[in-house]
């Protein structure tokens, strides 16, 4: 189902064959809804300089399926170093979007740049 609906759908689908875990809980959200969070994770990851592969066509994707109800889905590599959010359709058939790749480090706390 992972074709190349965004950027990141490749990269995705590597992890899936080498094994990741990956899950889709029950549950039915407008992606209309989704698009909005989604939108504002651009602007906050472009003011820490982060970019996430595929969040801009995620987000257009999104837009235009409206109030159509999704499904949400993650995809996680080995060790969680790279996490990737799907969007499928109500029966969970097809994927719409996808976005996601190598996590950023997080920040060290003040004790541990010290040592």
């Amino acid at each position: 189902m992972l074709r190349e609906q965004t950027p990141a759908c490749g990269p995705a689908r590597d992890v899936l064959e080498a094994g990741g875990p990956f899950d889709v809980p029950d549950g039915l959200v407008p992606a209309s809804r989704h698009a909005g969070v989604f939108a504002i994770r651009i602007r906050t990851a472009a003011r820490r300089g982060h970019t996430v592969e595929g969040l801009a066509a995620f987000v257009d994707i999104l837009r235009q399926a409206g109030e159509e109800l999704v499904r949400t889905g993650l995809i996680y590599s080995e060790g969680r170093s790279s996490v990737f959010t799907l969007f499928l359709n109500c029966s969970a058939t097809e994927v719409l979007a996808c976005a996601g790749g190598l996590r950023p480090d997080p920040p060290q706390s003040p004790t541990d740049a010290l040592e």
